[in-house]
């Protein structure tokens, strides 16, 4: 018996929607990294683009733990005492509150080419409203997987 390797052919490529509205964020980061590289799939192959493309939806409706709020995240500008911060909060709040989930699903994901690849196939949004209805995503209910996903009060 030989070890199963997937071609380009054999790829099968689906449309998830996923709501993060109430979902704890490192949980959220972990599925959408999971499916944009394919586990989830029995065919999965290392080396290939096995994974869906995925649509998060209200991620500034995205919950953190603990004091995460608070924490700061820092950039440099490539100027001499160019370095940046603001709070996780402090985006989420701020223009921009998608990045947030960005950057923690490719924090997720192993580095690399693949992985940079990998990363064009998601879509984060921080409304409701998405240009994806054409696709028909299925949704994909994060908050029932596991009560562990949502932050009780």
């Amino acid at each position: 018996m030989k070890t199963f390797s997937a071609t380009p052919a054999d790829i099968d490529k689906k449309w998830i929607l996923i709501d993060a509205e109430g979902v704890v964020l490192g949980r959220l980061a972990s599925i959408v990294a999971m499916r944009l590289r394919g586990k989830h799939k029995p065919s999965f192959t290392p080396s290939m683009d096995m994974g869906d493309n995925v649509i998060v939806i209200n991620a500034d409706k995205v919950q953190l733990t603990g004091n995460k709020r608070n924490k700061p995240n820092y950039w440099h500008t490539g100027y001499p005492g160019g370095i940046k911060s603001r709070t996780t909060g402090q985006i989420l709040e701020g223009k921009y509150p998608e990045r947030v989930v960005m950057q923690a699903v490719k924090r997720m994901l192993p580095g690399g080419p693949l992985s940079r690849r990998q990363l064009t196939n998601l879509r984060v949004y921080a409304g409701t409203e998405h240009p994806h209805e054409a696709q028909q995503p299925t949704v994909l209910d994060v908050k029932s997987m596991n009560p562990k996903n949502t932050r009780s009060a």
